[in-house]
């Protein structure tokens, strides 16, 4: 008899079921065993192996792996792999949908890399951000800037709200604070680098391009507070950048 895991599950559950809306799914192993591992990757050790007839309760979704747990409330990470060689109820593969857009409209974690222009120097971000609820994210960036007469690197912190998560092209505005170190490059003077705290605002939007990959675009006005004794004002920069980033 061709062994399987007779499983009903519906699209992609994301790290977490979405927001608590999605009930959790009961299968039964049909196959001699599954194995789960300790994390959802192959690098984790498998500590349990679970024998056919079991029933386990899927928990969420993390790419290619799904969080379950045994009748005898054990949890592990199961590979996709095992759940797709399977027949369902009415003798057909079972079929697990990939990533969609209704899943971008729920992320938990975003990553990504942009480029653009910062107040007329090249610059490069690596961004990261989490999800705390569907409407409001919070995000860290790195970022390097190199002009023409001094480098810089800052660190951000950033809250963003996404009035429509649901959208294809779905826009944020943004609101953050930080600090840049300035390192002029060198002159027949020699200026020492200088270190200032800044906020920003900032407005984009990030599109939905296909699996888990987004296309982004994004505008931020900082305001540099560097003004000194000599110096009674602050400096304002503005920023363009583009890029990519992963959600899951």
């Amino acid at each position: 008899m061709r062994t399987t895991v007779l499983i009903l599950i519906s699209q992609y559950l994301f790290s977490g079921l979405a927001y608590g809306s999605e009930p959790y799914r009961e299968v039964q192993i049909a196959d001699p065993f599954i194995e789960l591992r300790t994390g959802a990757g192959r690098g984790y050790p498998v500590f349990l192996v679970v024998e056919r007839g079991t029933t386990i309760t899927l928990l969420k979704r993390r790419t290619d792996w799904f969080k379950v747990r045994t009748d005898s409330d054990q949890e592990g990470w199961v590979d996709i792999q095992q759940l797709e060689q399977t027949l369902s109820p009415s003798g057909e593969k079972t079929h697990i949908d990939e990533v969609a857009i209704s899943d971008f409209a729920g992320y938990r974690w975003l990553m990504g890399v942009s480029g653009g222009d910062y107040g007329g120097a090249r610059a490069v971000s690596l961004f990261g951000g989490y999800r705390f609820a569907q409407h409001l994210s919070g995000e860290l960036t790195l970022s390097q800037a190199l002009g023409n007469y001094s480098s810089s690197v800052s660190a951000k912190a950033g809250v963003l709200a996404h009035p429509f998560p649901e959208w294809r092209l779905s826009p944020f505005f943004a609101l953050g604070t930080g600090a840049v170190r300035t390192s002029p490059r060198a002159t027949l003077v020699q200026t020492p680098d200088r270190t200032h705290q800044f906020a920003n605002v900032g407005i984009g939007a990030q599109s939905y391009l296909s699996r888990r990959f987004v296309v982004r675009v994004e505008y931020n006005d900082y305001v540099v507070f560097s003004a000194t004794s000599d110096h009674d004002a602050n400096e304002e920069i503005h920023e363009w950048k583009a890029g990519f980033a992963l959600f899951f």
